[in-house]
């Protein structure tokens, strides 16, 4: 079939995006779904920092490819071994589906699948397949959704249900920002209560973390950005209280869970620096391959410090997507609340500039539902 989407034909092209256009707007040929695949119409689909790395260089990917990772669509039509899905359901894409068999997958999450990463490294779906052809030339998949599309073809692993009660741009966000952030706090931290945590880095991945301690009643909720809209965003959100990272190194704020969702080595030290004795440091942003970050070892011995590395917020995306939906509508989760932007498929090398500039929280593309 014939559908429309948003193409990254070259990695690294200067800034500003609007001006170089990166991603084309293109028509493909998207062929139907294997044996354990399914088609789905896209109804919204989140612009996230790990697209962005792939337009800059720091996620090197084949091109070109088809981006988009973070979606949320009906099902219209179901491989020969999907039994449990029908056409017509509401499905969020997750970015790293499970195979299941690996010795990964069965470590709760804590470790991402195989051959999910295989696939993704590869442009591929899990199985390997490629269904997106233009004029003869294969488009790349990227992590096994490819959903700044009106349409994707992706392995049934890599799709959850959702009810159709959950909004669309929500269920979207719930794919990625949200399992992300959200398990960094339930997964990698699990602060109790009287815990106090501290989130550096409030992009969609951070924001989500945030309002994920929050509904779990975190007594003493901590925010720290650059950027003061942010943090005043997060003031709005309900976190007690807001810092810049000069102002937590300067004052020496500390928490016994400290979450790093930037991405930048400079937030690692500084959530380093912020950890309480006996506290837990957990890193879930995505820093460039080369970076590095200087902390003490006599530290994380003297001190009884843990570091902890999580990655998709250690989530197995079948059990905590459903978590999360829930969470939303008992109305302790408002996810809707880091959506920043809602635009057009059309506008997505101006939105790469936003997410670049640290302007927005989560910016989503909202396709036509008819």
């Amino acid at each position: 079939m014939k559908i429309t989407g948003a193409v990254l034909e070259e990695i690294g092209c200067p800034r500003p995006y609007a001006d170089s256009k990166p991603i084309s707007i293109a028509e493909l040929e998207l062929a139907g779904p294997g044996p354990t695949e399914i088609l789905v119409r896209i109804e919204a689909a989140g612009i996230c920092h790990s697209d962005l790395s792939v337009v800059d260089g720091n996620r090197v990917r084949p091109v070109p490819m088809l981006l988009g990772h973070e979606a949320a669509g009906r099902v219209v039509e179901v491989g020969a071994d999907v039994t449990d899905l029908a056409p017509g359901q509401r499905v969020v894409m997750s970015f790293l589906p499970r195979c299941e068999q690996c010795a990964n997958c069965a470590e709760d999450g804590r470790l991402p699948c195989t051959a999910g990463s295989k696939s993704n490294g590869d442009g591929t779906l899990l199985h390997g397949s490629m269904r997106l052809d233009r004029s003869g030339e294969k488009i790349f998949h990227h992590l096994g959704v490819s959903g700044f599309a009106t349409h994707a073809v992706v392995d049934r692993a890599s799709a959850v249900p959702v009810g159709d009660d959950i909004p669309a741009d929500v269920a979207a966000v719930l794919g990625c920002a949200v399992l992300t952030g959200g398990g960094a706090v339930l997964n990698a931290a699990r602060p109790r209560p009287e815990d106090s945590i501290m989130i550096v880095g409030l992009g969609g991945v951070g924001m989500a973390a945030l309002i994920t301690a929050i509904s779990q009643g975190v007594s003493r909720i901590v925010a720290v950005d650059t950027l003061d809209e942010k943090l005043e965003h997060a003031r709005r959100l309900g976190a007690h209280e807001t810092y810049t990272p000069q102002q937590v190194l300067e004052q020496g704020v500390k928490a016994r869970y400290v979450i790093e969702c930037a991405g930048n080595p400079r937030a690692f030290e500084t959530a380093f620096t912020a950890t309480a004795a006996g506290g837990t440091t957990v890193t879930a942003g995505l820093p460039h391959p080369d970076a590095r970050a200087q902390i003490s070892p006599l530290t994380v011995t003297a001190e009884a410090r843990t570091i902890v590395g999580s990655y998709l917020g250690s989530a197995v995306p079948s059990r905590d997507i459903p978590k999360y939906a829930q969470l939303w509508r008992e109305g302790k989760l408002p996810v809707e609340e880091l959506i920043t932007a809602r635009i057009a498929l059309a506008d997505i090398n101006e939105a790469m500039d936003q997410l670049a500039d640290g302007k927005a929280v989560r910016q989503v593309i909202m396709f036509d539902a008819g």
